[in-house]
């Protein structure tokens, strides 16, 4: 864990051509980036090692399927925006906007590899009293190994987070790049989902151990 905080300190922000793209582009070039979130001096960082692509309205699994509302507007852009959604009455979901102002598009954040402030991320998922030993990666799954899970770890939500720029240097939620390059990089069905679900729009890096499934 050592070197991948170090790498913290060299990390650069995406540009916003990155998310002006088509999704299933942007989503496979996301795994090994990594979401940081800044609490004053700390900070808790994660690696993307799984994401879906989510499209318009051919994609029925999409929020943007049925068309612009106020709930999803975030998704019609513009690009590199967090868009914040709260399922079965229990998480919070963090997506990232892509493609042009007005043409909706995002990417699901499904999976992180815990990078930084995992004290933090046990105290935020209850796991603090556990005497859980995190030095062990079993454990460590139990962080950020899914979407509900890494928006806990992260403190996201959709009050605190929803529509924020993720590209903005003063943001306390950003997404960065350090070079990290996977070496391989799988795609599979989405999961979860009931609509659309024969769109092979879930990616991952290829063997990590901090994938959902």
């Amino acid at each position: 864990m050592g070197k991948q905080t170090q790498a913290l300190k060299h990390a650069q922000l995406l540009p916003r051509a990155f998310f002006n793209r088509d999704p299933r582009q942007v989503a496979q070039e996301l795994l090994g980036k990594l979401i940081v979130r800044r609490h004053g001096r700390k900070i808790i960082a994660g690696r993307i090692v799984e994401v879906e692509a989510y499209l318009g309205q051919d994609d029925l699994a999409a929020h943007a399927a049925a068309g612009r509302t106020a709930r999803n507007q975030v998704l019609f852009g513009p690009p590199g925006h967090a868009y914040v959604y709260f399922i079965y009455g229990m998480y919070f979901c963090l997506n990232i906007s892509c493609l042009p102002d007005g043409e909706p598009g995002c990417v699901l954040i499904r999976a992180l590899e815990p990078v930084s402030g995992i004290e933090q991320m046990a105290k935020a998922r209850g796991l603090e009293d556990d005497d859980v030993d995190f030095s062990r990666q079993s454990n460590l799954r139990r962080l950020t190994s899914g979407p509900g899970k890494l928006c806990d770890a992260l403190g996201i939500t959709r009050e605190r987070d929803n529509g924020k720029d993720l590209l903005a240097a003063r943001s306390d939620l950003l997404v960065l790049d350090d070079g990290y390059p996977p070496k391989k990089v799988m795609a599979t069905q989405r999961i979860g989902i009931s609509k659309s679900t024969e769109m092979p729009l879930r990616y991952v890096i290829a063997g990590n151990a901090f994938a959902s499934k």
